[in-house]
């Protein structure tokens, strides 16, 4: 298989692209940039462009560009960007498979459980309507940026992804671990709120499931079948790390530095992987402990011989 990714240097492109290269998939990375190998192509989300000879003989694309929706804190300036550049970049890369000759197959691209907003304790499928929030717009239009692809009767897949669960990166990797080891863990306001997760292993495992199934389309959930409330999440964060966890944060001093991305943490998603688990996936980490213990286990070494 040939694909095709968008925002192959972040943690889920970076491991992603090492999967399918493990298995003898060639793998073009878009970069905005002048290519510097030959496995990089050019295209520019700003002015609609994509090199016409990245999608040659491609079998699929997946779209993963967009700025990192908790890396600053969500200002006017920062949220209209979210917005306009998940679906600027969206849009082009969907149009850009819809006037390709042959088209590519399939189309994964990504979205969060940020759509259903914050119900409560309502649990969500992927048959839940949109929410109201802010970060549930953002999903919506950016799903609904794929269109040029979907009317040009391609497979598309939008994979509404729950917080991974890494040690390298990512809203665990970056911020939370670094917090709970040094003590300073603790529960996001009330800890009432429903977090839902996935382990990068099984995040790739998804998408790559996604891929290779050729009678499955629309809205996946890629989150673990288990969410936990914020503070039992704390709870099993602090007794992993071994270290206390008996700060609180409360929600007015997440809003000065994270702005309205606070309200979608201090509201959380119930999310269950309803339509992937019906499609015969199975995950591998289910249980939150058993994913952070495997997460932050040393990576084995291997075996010499005298």
């Amino acid at each position: 298989m040939r694909a095709v990714l968008t925002g192959a240097s972040g943690l889920l492109g970076g491991a992603l692209t090492t999967a399918l290269r493990s298995d003898g998939h060639q793998v073009v990375r878009l970069v905005r940039r002048e290519p510097r190998a030959a496995d990089e192509a050019r295209w520019d989300p700003t002015s609609g462009y994509v090199d016409p000879a990245a999608l040659t003989g491609t079998d699929a694309v997946v779209n993963l560009a967009g700025p990192g929706l908790g890396d600053r804190p969500w200002t006017p300036a920062y949220k209209r960007q979210v917005l306009t550049t998940r679906i600027a970049a969206t849009t082009t890369i969907a149009a850009a498979m819809a006037a390709a000759d042959p088209r590519p197959r399939v189309l994964v691209s990504s979205s969060a459980v940020g759509y259903y907003g914050n119900p409560g304790d309502d649990v969500l499928t992927e048959d839940a309507p949109a929410g109201d929030t802010y970060l549930a717009r953002v999903a919506r239009e950016w799903e609904e940026a794929t269109a040029p692809a979907r009317d040009a009767g391609i497979r598309v897949v939008t994979a509404r992804s729950a917080v991974v669960v890494a040690a390298q990166g990512g809203a665990f990797g970056r911020r939370l671990l670094p917090l709970f080891r040094v003590g300073l863990g603790g529960r996001l306001g009330s800890g009432q709120q429903w977090w839902s997760w996935v382990s990068l292993e099984d995040w790739v495992r998804a998408m790559r499931f996604l891929l290779d199934r050729d009678d499955l389309e629309g809205p996946f959930n890629i989150s673990a079948p288990e969410p936990l409330r914020n503070a039992d999440l704390t709870r099993v964060m602090s007794r992993v790390l071994h270290r206390p966890a008996v700060l609180r944060v409360p929600g007015p001093a997440l809003v000065l530095p994270l702005g309205d991305f606070a309200r979608d943490l201090l509201g959380g998603q119930r999310v269950v992987p309803k339509r992937l688990e019906a499609a015969g996936f199975q995950f591998r980490h289910r249980d939150f402990e058993a994913a952070l213990r495997d997460v932050l286990a040393p990576p084995a070494q291997p075996e010499t011989t005298s």
